[in-house]
């Protein structure tokens, strides 16, 4: 999920997945001889104010469409796990829809989906959030679901049904980790990047051994903790009446009790001073080996997130981009390639994902994208990609307002993180729109440099495929991999 507005629509998960390549017959973007300027125009009304057992409500009326979009957005996600204890947020996600004190299982649907709308939720390392997409009439059903299941969750969790959930997040694991090409990837990265005792060194979906473990009491504990209203924030945009909505918070919310002040993680920065080089033999990859590189970068407490996200554009974004446009047009060494920079709370990354033809070495890939990041670093981007990643960004951005879940999942993120619903088109935006081509050249030369990770993924028995095998260690990529 989208925490806020970002020039790059690469999580981390999406870094570390099949790169997307781009089709050969794409019109070419016409040149652009000036930046423009930002607009900072954009704006949500909106109201704010908080229940006395401290939920935030943020109600912000559309009437353009005879519907309501109610985002319920928790601070708490993988981050706020401890080792020996990871996955917990994970599993909440599936507990919520399993039914609650007064909203029997199944009824989430049948009030979303079978009225024509939709719900849904997900999980990052630093939020949790549900929403429900319903026609106007039906925004009280979608406050009373959502109201339950935080006030009343635990009174329908028994053992059977924690063990019913508990089993399909394993099996997820199994299908979209374990045993699926490339997916230990993300793991055996986070793991080697970050010291054992820090958050987010650890999937969000959590190791399978913490998850066969976990006792139905510690996950309920972890439920009163985080899943309370003074850690939570309601968005509700759509066309709705304000004074009879917030009679509705209040009957439906405003008797569910505060719940322990949150003590949040503390999560120092993170610098590696030199390069690991890893290779892992994946038993589901059976032909072409892929390449990760991966640096430590900021979080979304440093404004040099936005040239780096500029940045992701310059090498990887389009066919025009520098590293697509030499290693998978002129060259015609690689099949596609993938990365940007993922910017979370208190942590951040930038990656570079490789994917080779047949017959072309990871080390010859390397060493070409090495001297494509040292001419950058050297002369920097020029005013026409900046102004080209910018341009792509702004229309991402404001698509992604026009919808009515689009606009509440911005404010109830922004109000989360930053204790203020504007935060993505009041500052991240117009920050971003006035990234300078100076500004991602700074950023290359000071995060894109020796201290990285390249991890090589090969088939079983050929580490020789790895980019420089004699200078790379080989992991196993269980549950963590190797420091």
């Amino acid at each position: 999920m989208t925490r806020s507005f970002r020039l790059s629509t690469f999580g981390i998960a999406l870094l570390l997945a099949p790169a997307i390549g781009f089709a050969q017959d794409a019109p070419r973007p016409k040149p652009m001889t000036q930046v423009p300027k930002a607009n900072n125009s954009i704006r949500i009304p909106y109201e704010k104010y908080t229940l006395p057992n401290g939920l935030t409500v943020i109600l912000s009326q559309d009437k353009s469409a005879p519907t309501v979009a109610v985002n319920m957005a928790y601070h708490v996600g993988s981050k706020n796990e401890v080792l020996g204890r990871t996955g917990f947020a994970h599993l909440f996600e599936h507990v919520m829809f399993t039914g609650s004190g007064h909203v029997p299982y199944g009824f989430h649907d049948k009030f979303t989906e079978g009225v024509g709308g939709n719900n849904n939720g997900g999980t990052s390392y630093d939020e949790t959030s549900y929403y429900e997409n319903v026609p106007a009439n039906y925004v009280e059903h979608a406050l009373w679901m959502e109201a339950d299941r935080m006030g009343w969750l635990l009174d329908a969790l028994d053992t059977a049904k924690y063990n019913a959930q508990r089993s399909i997040v394993q099996q997820e694991r199994k299908q979209r980790v374990d045993n699926v090409p490339f997916g230990m990837a993300r793991e055996i990265m986070l793991a080697n990047m970050y010291p054992s005792t820090n958050p987010y060194s650890w999937d969000v979906i959590g190791h399978l051994a913490d998850l066969q473990a976990a006792p139905v009491d510690a996950v309920k504990e972890f439920f009163r903790q985080y899943y309370a209203p003074n850690n939570a924030t309601v968005a509700i945009v759509g066309d709705f009446d304000p004074a009879t909505t917030k009679a509705l918070v209040a009957k439906h919310f405003g008797e569910i009790p505060k719940g322990k002040p949150i003590v949040r993680p503390k999560v120092a920065p993170v610098t590696l001073a030199d390069e690991k080089r890893l290779t892992f033999e994946d038993k589901g990859v059976t032909s072409s080996p892929r390449l990760f590189i991966t640096w430590p970068t900021v979080s979304s407490h440093s404004d040099d997130q936005y040239p780096l996200d500029v940045l992701r554009s310059v090498l990887t974004g389009s066919r025009t981009a520098r590293l697509t446009k030499e290693l998978v047009y002129d060259r015609q060494l690689a099949a596609n390639v993938g990365g940007g920079q993922s910017t979370l709370e208190d942590a951040g990354q930038f990656a570079i994902t490789i994917t080779p033809r047949p017959n072309v070495s990871l080390t010859q890939l390397e060493l070409i994208t090495d001297s494509i990041l040292d001419r950058l670093k050297r002369d920097g981007p020029t005013a026409e990609e900046v102004a080209r990643a910018k341009a792509g960004a702004e229309l991402s951005f404001i698509s992604g307002l026009e919808s009515n879940l689009g606009k509440a999942s911005a404010l109830a993120s922004d109000q989360a993180y930053f204790g203020d619903p504007s935060h993505s088109f009041t500052v991240d935006y117009p920050r971003a729109q006035a990234v300078t081509a100076a500004d991602v050249k700074r950023v290359a030369i000071k995060y894109l440099g020796k201290g990285r990770i390249v991890l090589s993924v090969v088939p079983v028995g050929q580490k020789d495929k790895a980019s420089k095998p004699e200078a790379s260690k080989v992991v196993t990529g269980t549950e963590g991999g190797t420091k």
